[in-house]
């Protein structure tokens, strides 16, 4: 619920439309993740994650699955390339969902950085929001 007590439901896309997802009720967190291998799936300097439980998340059309390390899935869109979610079997109960597929990312505010010690240290963070060395959600 969010402060008006009303459901929180937010929809995305990957680039072409071929995958779309609804996600309702109020996120796990948002954060930034600074990992090599967030960096690598996503040819950004980092990435920034929505978390939700996985009965949160319903998507359509069909997904993409890349297993970039044991236990690590990582979708997209197979048409478009679009990065659209992670899982990981050492965060069960979860759905990572790349805030940049959201319709409308300003509403989701980051929280943290974490992985923070992988950074590229050229690029400049001039936020406040708290830099963890590894995951520091858990």
């Amino acid at each position: 619920m969010n402060q008006e007590g009303e459901l929180q439901i937010r929809h995305g896309r990957c680039l072409c439309g071929d995958i779309a997802f609804v996600a309702r009720g109020k996120p796990l967190w948002v954060l930034h993740c600074h990992c090599r291998s967030c960096r690598l799936n996503t040819g950004s300097a980092m990435a920034t994650f929505v978390g939700y439980r996985p009965e949160q998340v319903a998507f359509t059309g069909s997904r993409s699955q890349f297993n970039s390390s044991p236990g690590v899935r990582r979708c997209f869109c197979a048409r478009c390339g679009t990065p659209v979610s992670f899982e990981a079997d050492r965060y069960p109960g979860e759905i990572h969902l790349y805030i940049g597929a959201f319709d409308d990312p300003e509403s989701l505010p980051p929280q943290a950085h974490v992985h923070f010690d992988e950074h590229i240290h050229w690029l400049n963070i001039a936020d406040s929001l708290p830099r963890k060395p590894g995951v520091g959600y858990e």
